[in-house]
């Protein structure tokens, strides 16, 4: 999304142009296609209007049960999990995004594993498990090369397990 001017080092949140998202949602605002609805459910949580994108979420998820793919399903409930985690329900978005991440895998596809992967890990990082955060962040990078991601997304997974390491601090050795 070009909304995006970066992350927040501390969360890995989207750091974004509010002014730019706010005219971007009033644009989109009556449209009913599920990309429409999955990109509102987006921006009204970067914008931190979390009821609304809750609400708008759990709608995403049943049309997209209804009248898309499995694949828009497990999108769709991603996006909605990552709304959890703004709102700090970070037990229930991990259950959500780990569900998500097995059955993506399971089925083959690996491009929609990542992204719930990638957002696995944002939840685990953000709850201060970053133990987790790096495993998701590794997997993420193993199954975006798999699909054959280009060196962006690769370089943003690396970058993910980096800051999972620092945040984690020194290994502990056992004796």
């Amino acid at each position: 999304m070009g909304f995006i001017r970066g992350f927040d080092e501390d969360t890995l949140r989207e750091v974004v142009d509010t002014a730019e998202c706010d005219a971007r949602l009033a644009e989109i605002d009556g449209q009913r296609s599920l990309p429409a609805l999955l990109e509102r459910v987006w921006l009204l949580k970067v914008l931190g209007r979390l009821d609304e994108a809750l609400s708008l979420g759990d709608e995403t998820v049943r049309f997209a049960r209804m009248a898309g793919t499995r694949q828009d399903l497990l999108r769709s409930r991603v996006l909605r999990a990552t709304v959890l985690q703004y709102r700090g329900a970070y037990a229930a978005a991990d259950q959500e995004m780990y569900t998500c991440a097995a059955e993506a895998e399971g089925q083959g596809w690996p491009s929609i594993a990542a992204f719930a992967h990638q957002h696995r890990g944002r939840n685990a990082y953000e709850a201060g498990d970053f133990a987790q955060a790096r495993e998701s962040f590794k997997r993420t990078l193993f199954l975006r090369r798999e699909a054959g991601a280009d060196d962006a997304a690769l370089e943003s997974a690396l970058r993910a397990i980096e800051a999972a390491d620092r945040r984690r601090g020194p290994a502990l050795v056992l004796s």
